[in-house]
């Protein structure tokens, strides 16, 4: 598969979820951007948006198995992962995968369960496998996690952890329908008898990882490549910000960009490519000083301002 081809295919992906989903392009490309980049999303918004049927739209336009893991207070780590099972017929024990093991993986309002059933996803979405009683088990490749959690209603949850945070290639938000869009919600609801909206698969067995493929051979500047690490050092040195872009983030605003370019259209990164994913990329992995925090400064205005205070350098298209 060259770009040219990825493109298109990518454009049949959105244009099959826009369909079902009534939100954003831009939102939509987002999250695709993801699955380009072999990476995990962080859904923030508030219920009643469209972020599971974001997933799940995603896995059926996909072709890839979905899995929905409703995060709740008394949600157990093998409540996730799986675990050994007594099998009275053989007298030995035996491994029972839990939902974790599907393409597509809905973590729900991630942040209702407490840090230790968190952390069961930390080994998932870094090595793309789980450990249970000392045995791992490797999962489905491709493997994709898309969490949700709502940022207002904050009474009986628990915030992320830094580390988990970054284990999310990209943070981003569906926000309000249009006018235009609540009203085509309005009209799927007049006919309670009719079928919710379905998403036609678009891929063949395989395809995802084709398009991952073509993303790893998008070319990128060497000045390009001096630009990203800079936006990320430079997020370490503002007085706003207690802990800036780990390394692991800098790479991931990298691999974002090079996605970011196949979807359009081209075999080489550019410089909006860059300024297009920091935000998504980056905003999620600040942790504030106190003094920040008290003033509601936001870590997405933070990074604008970083890429005000860089140098764009000048990239012949090529």
């Amino acid at each position: 598969m060259d770009t040219s081809e990825a493109t298109a295919t990518c454009d049949r992906i959105l244009d099959a979820i826009a369909g079902a989903v009534v939100a954003d392009r831009e939102f939509l490309a987002t999250v695709l951007t993801g699955v380009l980049a072999r990476g995990h999303v962080l859904l923030e918004d508030v219920p009643g948006t469209g972020k599971t049927l974001t997933a799940r739209a995603f896995a059926d336009a996909l072709g890839l198995s979905f899995s929905r893991i409703q995060f709740t207070p008394d949600l157990l780590p093998a409540d996730i992962t799986g675990s050994n099972v007594y099998d009275e017929h053989t007298g030995e024990f035996e491994f029972a995968s839990g939902p974790v093991f599907a393409n597509v993986v809905l973590a729900d309002e991630i942040n209702r369960a407490p840090p230790k059933t968190q952390a069961a996803l930390l080994e998932a979405m870094g090595e793309r496998q789980v450990t249970v009683d000392g045995r791992t088990h490797a999962l489905p490749d491709p493997f994709f996690v898309i969490a949700t959690q709502n940022p207002v209603e904050q009474e009986g949850t628990f915030a992320l952890p830094e580390a988990q945070r970054d284990r999310f290639l990209l943070r981003a938000s569906l926000g309000y329908p249009t006018r235009e869009g609540e009203r085509r919600l309005l009209d799927r609801r007049a006919e309670r008898t009719a079928r919710a909206p379905s998403v036609e698969r678009v891929l063949d067995d395989g395809a995802v990882s084709d398009l991952q493929a073509v993303t790893e051979r998008v070319r990128v500047d060497p000045k390009l490549r001096d630009y990203v690490v800079d936006l990320g050092r430079a997020t370490r040195e503002d007085d706003r910000i207690e802990v800036g872009v780990s390394p692991r983030g800098v790479q991931r605003l990298f691999e974002a960009a090079r996605a970011a370019a196949v979807i359009a259209g081209r075999d080489y990164v550019v410089p909006d490519d860059v300024k297009r994913m920091a935000v998504p990329a980056f905003a999620h992995r600040l942790v504030l000083v106190a003094d920040a925090r008290v003033r509601d400064v936001a870590p997405a205005d933070v990074v604008r301002d970083v890429l005000d205070g860089i140098e764009v350098p000048a990239v012949a298209d090529a």
